[in-house]
């Protein structure tokens, strides 16, 4: 007989000789799984048109198998669901968790249809269609199942052949169960990820309501009809009115800017003025002082012309070498009207004695 490894106890159990030869069969099969995508030039595909029919053997792997790699023909296929309204930032994120759980990870991602999510959860902000397109476009996601179940049942995991699920470590109560997920979590399938905090599809719709009048205001300026947008008579002419006051002041403030910037040109303009001006002024005292000053060539210039005019008005005297006509060498020959200059007569008397002198030495040199 053939025997099997017991799990439990480490022994072997024997096996009929039909289970053995159908053991040996099942292990002799390769495996045929999709493999992850490698290339992001097309969405990835929807389960119903691209479903694992590996005939393989599926055993189940632990985490610590799992973390250590499996070979390139059996990659681990994880497991993610969610509504993933608003698809932004903080689903991708968990997403890309997921993916990288294991070094060769197969990312399946449920969605669930607008019947389930309307039912448990609410209304949402897009169709179902528009959120299996979302996902399509996700880098990490290798494959999207529409219309996902609310709770994984074992028929689910068995036909998708899951091997692990992955969703943070919030207890997710809905449906009657305070965790949805505690089955999974029983049977060691769970692996948690992180949450993204400040980012989550309550806080986005949170904004949208809270600033409701500005987006409504914005849509109606876009073309939206009021019926469009669910917005009452009142309130649509409130709003254009208020649209046309943010253009007015939208208007004011451009002229202010091209005000502030005309009166900083000028300033500009001016203060170049101002600094030609203190050089042409500072150039003009410095030509003037030149001139003008108590050195200037004005000065020198009115003094050479002055000693000039001097010398014109008296004559040089005769040289040493001239002749004298009956003079006595003792004499000098000054002209008459500078005799007595330095001592003027002190009375009528002594002029007409000093003039009748200078007519007899006149008559002398005659």
């Amino acid at each position: 007989p053939v025997f099997a490894p017991d799990a439990e106890s480490g022994t072997g159990i024997p096996k009929s000789p039909s289970e053995a030869r159908r053991s040996e069969a099942m292990e002799e099969l390769e495996h045929t799984c999709p493999q992850p995508r490698l290339t992001l030039t097309a969405p990835a595909p929807f389960a119903d048109e691209r479903s694992c029919q590996c005939q393989a053997p599926h055993e189940k792997l632990t985490i610590a198998q799992a973390r250590l790699g499996t070979p390139a023909d059996r990659p681990v296929r994880v497991y993610a669901d969610g509504i993933f309204d608003l698809f932004h930032s903080g689903h991708a994120r968990a997403l890309m968790q997921a993916k990288t759980l294991f070094p060769n990870s197969y990312l399946l991602v449920g969605v669930c249809s607008d019947d389930l999510t309307h039912k448990f959860k609410g209304f949402t902000v897009m169709n179902e269609t528009e959120r299996y397109e979302a996902l399509r476009h996700c880098r990490y996601v290798d494959e999207v199942i529409r219309d996902a179940p609310w709770t994984l049942t074992p028929e689910f995991l068995e036909k998708h052949k899951i091997d692990f699920v992955a969703h943070d470590d919030i207890p997710y109560s809905s449906a009657g169960s305070d965790d949805v997920y505690k089955h999974i979590k029983e049977a060691g399938m769970f692996v948690p990820t992180q949450r993204t905090e400040g980012i989550s599809t309550s806080d986005i719709i949170t904004r949208i309501v809270r600033d409701y009048d500005v987006y409504a205001r914005r849509n109606l300026q876009r073309g939206y009809t009021a019926k469009q947008l669910n917005v009452s008579f009142i309130n649509e002419k409130k709003y254009r009115f208020q649209n046309q006051v943010d253009k007015m002041k939208e208007k004011v403030k451009n002229v202010e800017e091209k005000s502030k910037e005309f009166v900083y040109k000028v300033e500009e303009k001016s203060h170049d003025l101002i600094q030609k001006w203190e050089e042409k002024s500072r150039e003009f005292i410095g030509n003037f002082l030149e001139l003008f000053g108590p050195d200037g060539a004005w000065k020198q210039m009115f003094q050479e012309r002055s000693g000039r005019m001097l010398q014109a008005f008296s004559p040089r005297q005769s040289p040493n070498s001239s002749p004298t006509r009956g003079r006595s060498p003792s004499r000098s020959p000054s002209p008459p009207w500078l005799i007595n200059k330095a001592s003027p007569p002190s009375s009528p008397k002594a002029a007409s004695a000093s003039l009748s002198s200078m007519s007899e030495g006149d008559e002398d040199e005659k």
